[in-house]
């Protein structure tokens, strides 16, 4: 069964009437894909009830971002969690959309706080898009206080992002156990994304050589070869907006101690920027 709560104060009553505490949080913008709703199926399997909330964050955009077009999808999104519920072996198990009623619900009249993280913030997506992590974390901040869950998910997509949740947690001491979870892809590749819809079809064939660029540089540091130079020949191509291979645990150069690298990199096709990324265990 599906419960959906609009407002904090709402919430808040159903969340004290649980006598357990096992409550996961999947944090998404909406315009649900099957990215999501992994997620959301991972959170049940670990969980006796999944809160998935449902908030387009101002926050996190930029000036010149797509706040106002963001696809808001709540019908949509709603009945696709019904279905999966629907179809779920799990069935004792809660799921509950929390889809404020407006931002005032998620940050109040007054409120003037930043959760701000440090140098991991500085750099790629956060080189090309300033105060967006700022926005990122105030309100993942703000949804775990609210929430109140003890488990949260993640995509690895994002991985950016993950490490910079991760920090988060472990620079305040939040109680709560986060996990990543690994990127869905379509048949042919293309990591899910909401705005994968944006490209037309030329775009999204073009769109593979994203992850066809990642995965060769995969097999470059599998075979011990220098990839250097294979990315330097790609960012000649201004279609990406960077390519770089980083330590996974704290996006720094990776030196010989490494034991996990992140190849990440940000492909733009028109007004589309596509971001993607593969791990790859160095030790």
């Amino acid at each position: 069964m599906i419960k959906i709560f609009t407002t904090i104060k709402d919430y808040a009553h159903y969340r004290n009437t649980l006598v357990h505490n096992s409550v996961g949080i999947i944090p998404t913008m909406g315009n649900l894909h099957e990215g999501h709703l992994s997620l959301l199926k991972k959170s049940m399997e670990d969980n006796q009830v999944s809160v998935i909330t449902i908030f387009v964050n101002p926050k996190q955009f930029g000036p010149s971002e797509d706040f106002e077009k963001y696809p808001r999808t709540l019908d949509a999104d709603l009945a696709k969690i019904s279905n999966l519920a629907l179809h779920a072996k799990n069935i004792d198990k809660e799921i509950v959309v929390f889809a404020p009623i407006n931002n005032e619900q998620i940050y109040p009249k007054g409120f003037n706080t930043v959760i701000r993280v440090l140098d991991v913030t500085e750099k790629l997506e956060g080189a090309k898009r300033p105060n967006h992590f700022d926005g990122v974390t105030t309100v993942v901040y703000r949804l775990f206080k609210i929430i109140n869950a003890t488990n949260a998910y993640f995509g690895q997509k994002d991985f950016q992002q993950c490490v910079v949740i991760k920090k988060m947690i472990l620079d305040l001491d939040l109680d709560i156990n986060f996990h990543i979870m690994p990127i869905i892809r379509n048949s042919e590749g293309l990591a899910l994304s909401s705005r994968n819809q944006y490209l037309s079809e030329s775009e999204r064939s073009e769109a593979l050589h994203l992850s066809e660029t990642l995965k060769q540089i995969e097999m470059f540091i599998k075979n011990k070869k220098d990839y250097s130079s294979l990315i330097e020949a790609e960012l000649t191509n201004n279609k990406w907006d960077y390519l770089e291979v980083l330590n996974a645990n704290n996006l720094e150069t990776p030196n010989e101690a490494t034991r996990e690298m992140v190849i990440i990199g940000v492909y733009k096709l028109g007004n589309t920027r596509l971001l993607d990324n593969i791990l790859v265990q160095t030790l």
